[in-house]
């Protein structure tokens, strides 16, 4: 009976994977429209921004409120640019 109780958990275990078997397979890079909002902030304005998306929203964060009131004219053409329906917003902190 011992016997059984161990072949059964062996062949158990070897039907599992591990959580780092199954997250491994997975992409965890960052979203395209990150990377190009953030190449375009720096080349039209040579600042570094934070950027977060979410479910409905982008949002853009900067260091500075003159930089947020310079960037608001572009978000339209930026917005074009992504090809998303997502709303851009800019914060400041």
């Amino acid at each position: 009976m011992l016997m059984q109780a161990v072949s059964l958990s062996s062949g158990y275990n070897r039907r599992m994977q591990s959580l780092s078997d199954i997250m491994g397979n997975k992409d965890f890079g960052l979203p395209p429209e990150v990377t190009e909002i953030k190449e375009y902030v720096q080349r039209h304005f040579n600042v570094e921004v934070g950027v977060a998306v979410q479910e409905r929203m982008i949002v853009i964060t900067t260091r500075s409120a003159a930089l947020a009131g310079s960037l608001r004219p572009h978000l339209y053409k930026l917005a074009k640019q992504l090809k998303t329906e997502k709303r851009l917003v800019i914060r400041i902190g």
